[in-house]
């Protein structure tokens, strides 16, 4: 172990072990106990073997708001779906798209991530590169012909994080939110 190593306490990769158990099982299509017991092991082997810095919570989840984001998502990707079929089956070969830069608000690498992710789950964009120092995304957008198009998809990339800030992020990053929202509001009422 490197010197510069931080020892990680076991009852703290407690989240991150869950998360490889299930990532695992989904792999195999099995939840199975020996699919789980296997999975949990290979979970403690990987985390011993492979340092990955401690994921900083931020101490907060809001359940309602997590379930009504799963719904959206799941709306948004059945839509997105049905657009990226009809843009395939309607322009073909001509479709335009382009690679955007989205700033994110979060400096939290869960953030970041959970943001990346949704945003590649929903269909006509995917992640392309991170920028884990300046919190900023690149992505790959579909069917994207104007200035409009890249603004509305750096929108809703923004609208995600906004999302996920409420859900997960700290109280510093929904505090931060809420001022800008008034300060857009007071914008549009001026």
């Amino acid at each position: 172990m490197s010197p510069h190593r931080r020892k990680i306490r076991l009852l703290q990769e407690i989240p991150l072990l869950i998360w490889l158990v299930l990532v695992w099982a989904v792999l195999w299509q099995d939840f199975s106990p020996g699919t789980l017991l296997f999975g949990a092991l290979l979970a403690l082997a990987v985390t011993r073997v492979f340092y990955l810095p401690p994921v900083q919570l931020s101490g907060r989840f809001n359940v309602p708001r997590a379930a009504l984001f799963t719904l959206e998502v799941l709306s948004r990707t059945a839509w997105a779906s049905l657009q990226v079929t009809w843009v395939a089956l309607v322009q073909g070969p001509k479709v335009r798209n382009a690679v955007l830069r989205v700033p994110l608000r979060s400096h939290s690498d869960l953030i970041l991530t959970a943001v990346g992710h949704v945003s590649s789950w929903i269909p006509g964009s995917m992640v392309v590169d991170v920028d884990r120092s300046t919190s900023t995304l690149y992505l790959h957008a579909l069917n994207v012909h104007t200035p409009q198009d890249a603004a509305k998809v750096r929108a809703d990339v923004r609208r995600i994080e906004a999302k996920l800030i409420l859900i997960m992020g700290s109280k510093a990053e929904v505090l931060r939110l809420k001022a800008e929202k008034a300060e857009q509001a007071g914008k549009v009422q001026a």
